[in-house]
């Protein structure tokens, strides 16, 4: 049988540049690609030890049509885009102050919940709904 493995994972956001530093510094991801095209953005974003894998966010109209651009920023800006999106971290605390220093809107502090993980929740500058599980 083949290997399939994920390769990037979406996330629209209102505002590519307020974006940046809640992936990069917040969550400790590496830009990777930023390419810009046709009046929109691209911005992809990989994690360290493991090559080949990315976060790509940009706008609400990129590589779409002007009415599935308007209607997903109607989503996006009231929070209620696709998600939520589940990071994983080997050190929960520690994101979790320096997402919450970035000024990052906290939905729960760190808990241990009853189905297992314990984790941590946030809304990025878009307002899409950030998890974060201790690993």
């Amino acid at each position: 049988m083949s290997t399939v493995s994920l390769a990037y994972c979406p996330i629209t956001v209102d505002d590519v540049d307020a974006a940046i530093p809640f992936y990069r510094d917040g969550l400790g991801l590496e830009i990777v690609g930023d390419v810009s095209y046709d009046g929109h953005r691209w911005v992809s974003f990989g994690f360290p030890g493991q090559p080949g894998l990315a976060v790509v966010v940009s706008d609400p109209a990129a590589g779409r049509s002007p009415d599935d651009g308007e209607a997903l920023t109607r989503l996006v800006v009231k929070g209620s885009g696709p998600g939520p999106y589940v990071f994983s971290t080997d050190d929960l605390d520690a994101t979790f102050e320096r997402l919450r220093a970035g000024g990052a809107e906290v939905l729960q502090e760190p808990i241990a919940q009853d189905w297992g993980p314990r984790d941590a929740a946030f809304r990025d500058p878009a307002g899409n709904h950030i998890r974060i599980n201790q690993a």
